[in-house]
């Protein structure tokens, strides 16, 4: 049997009962619709951003990266072309496979002057002009391996590691001008990059690893880019699990990582070897 007082008490449930079905789910259902509203914002801003855009892309066959001159000359007539230029993505770069003892200065010199210097050229060459105008947005398509070291890939990783403190020091110094720099850093991405590598003495790689061969579409990889660009992200890393939890690892365990490079190094000479 319900109590007299249990029984004075139904018509007050029965009234939160009706609040909760007529006020709280409309506030629920209306705050995921705020945030569909926001993430929909957020695309527009993204496509309104780079609509009628003047974009510059660099590329390996470019051979922007080995001629400073060059590099200068480019810039001038890229310039004198459009007036301007809204977004620079420095897209240029070559790999490199070697250990650090066969590798002749040279080999480290030009993949620096590809992956580095290149960029950098290029960026300061058409900094004035995006300063002068109070807009620009830089882009640096550098690697995961600017952020940590596998073994076998010295002058590669070197360069990228390069590339990430120049970019981030830049960042810095442009936010007063409110200039956009953006970070990309890619795993393995199938392209030919370790089929055009370099080798310690210069030479073609000239084969196809099998990380690379199952690493993301170019296609897939370019998408993400190109958002990052629409919602000015600083730093973005577009990598897999495991190597995006290598670079924390890197920072948190040290140890550990070292000796989990070193035991990479130590199967894959032993591979190379058999």
């Amino acid at each position: 049997m319900v109590s007299p007082a249990t029984r004075k008490s139904l018509p007050k449930v029965k009234a939160m009962d009706f609040i909760t079905s007529t006020a709280i789910l409309p506030l629920l259902f209306g705050c995921l619709g705020v945030f569909g509203l926001f993430r929909l914002l957020q695309w527009v801003r993204g496509k309104a951003y780079l609509r009628n855009a003047v974009v510059v892309i660099t590329g390996a066959t470019s051979g922007l990266g080995k001629d400073s001159g060059a590099i200068v000359a480019a810039a001038a007539e890229i310039l004198q072309c459009f007036g301007y230029v809204d977004i620079l993505v420095n897209n240029a770069g070559i790999s490199y496979r070697g250990t650090i003892m066969d590798t002749t200065v040279d080999v480290d010199k030009r993949v620096m002057e590809t992956n580095y210097f290149g960029p950098v050229a290029l960026t300061k060459a058409l900094l004035p002009s995006m300063i002068k105008r109070r807009q620009g947005h830089i882009v640096a398509i550098s690697s995961i391996q600017g952020k940590m070291s596998i073994p076998f890939r010295s002058a590669y990783a070197a360069s990228k590691h390069a590339t990430q403190a120049f970019f981030d020091c830049l960042r810095a110094e442009m936010e007063q001008y409110e200039i956009e720099v953006t970070v990309i850093s890619p795993g393995y991405i199938h392209t030919n990059l370790s089929v055009n590598a370099i080798t310690a003495d210069g030479s073609r790689y000239g084969v196809m690893d099998t990380t690379t061969a199952q690493g993301r579409s170019p296609v897939e990889v370019a998408q993400d880019v190109l958002a990052a660009v629409g919602k000015k992200k600083k730093d973005v890393i577009l990598a897999d699990l495991l190597p995006s939890l290598a670079v924390y690892l890197r920072t948190l365990a040290p140890g550990l990582f070292f000796s989990l490079m070193a035991s990479r190094a130590r199967k894959e000479r032993k591979s190379k070897n058999s």
